[in-house]
C-alpha cells in the first residue's frame, strides 16, 4: 500500500510544475540540444551534455522529491538524496574530471538508445498530455523522474566511461521504484521504465562499453 492516494501524486505534480514554469520548456530545449550533441560537435559537447543531465537530476533531486513530493511521501527525502548523488556524479565525472564521452552509436546499441530518448523527450510526456492527463498535473520531461530517467538511460547507452554501471546505477534503480507506478497507480507509460532498464543491462552485458 503507498502512503499517498492517486489523486494526492498527481496534485504533486500539479503544484510542482506551476512553482517552476518554465522551467518546462527550457527542459525541452535542453534534451533537444542533447540530442543535436550526440550527432556531432565541439569536443565541450560531452561536458555539455553531462552538465545538462546534472542540472535534470539535480533539479529533480532537491525541487521535485524534497519540497513537493515529500509531505505525501517521507521516502522522497531518501529519493531525493539518491537523484542529487546521481547528479553531482554527472557534474563530477563528465564536467570536473571529463571523464565521460557521448558519442553516436549504429547499430542494436544505436537503435535501443534512440528509441528511449524519444521515448522519454516526446512519447512520454505527449502521451500523458494528449491521452491520460490535463497540464499542469503530470509529469514532464527534464523535471520529473520517470520520462527523465528513461532519458538518461538512453544516453548513458551512448556513453564511454570506464565504470558505466557507476553512472547508471541510480536510474536503473529508479526504473523499478518509478515503475511501480505502472501498477500502483494506473500509470501506463511507466512500463517504459522497465524497458529502460532491462534495454540497458542487455546492451551492456552483451555488448559491453
Amino acid at each position: 500500500m503507498l502512503p499517498f492516494s492517486q489523486a494526492q501524486f498527481f496534485g504533486v505534480f500539479a503544484e510542482y510544475n506551476t512553482a517552476i514554469w518554465p522551467l518546462q520548456p527550457v527542459a525541452a530545449i535542453l534534451g533537444f540540444a542533447v540530442v543535436l550533441m550526440l550527432r556531432h560537435g565541439p569536443q565541450w559537447r560531452h561536458c555539455a551534455v553531462a552538465a545538462i543531465l546534472a542540472g535534470f537530476w539535480l533539479t529533480m533531486g532537491a525541487g521535485y522529491h524534497w519540497f513537493f513530493f515529500s509531505p505525501i511521501n517521507s521516502a522522497a527525502y531518501g529519493f531525493g538524496l539518491l537523484f542529487i548523488c546521481a547528479g553531482i556524479l554527472f557534474l563530477v565525472e563528465g564536467v570536473v574530471r571529463r571523464r565521460v564521452e557521448f558519442e553516436w552509436a549504429g547499430g542494436v546499441r544505436g537503435w535501443f538508445a534512440a528509441t528511449l530518448i524519444v521515448y522519454g523527450l516526446i512519447v512520454y510526456p505527449s502521451v500523458s498530455l494528449l491521452w491520460l492527463h490535463a497540464y499542469p498535473a503530470m509529469p514532464l520531461f527534464g523535471v520529473a523522474p520517470c520520462p527523465t530517467t528513461i532519458f538518461t538511460l538512453g544516453v548513458l547507452l551512448l556513453s564511454r566511461y570506464r565504470r558505466p554501471l557507476a553512472l547508471s546505477g541510480i536510474p536503473l534503480v529508479w526504473s523499478v521504484i518509478g515503475g511501480s507506478a505502472a501498477i500502483l497507480l494506473h500509470v501506463p507509460q511507466d512500463w517504459g521504465l522497465f524497458i529502460a532498464a532491462a534495454a540497458w543491462l542487455a546492451i551492456h552485458f552483451t555488448h559491453g562499453k
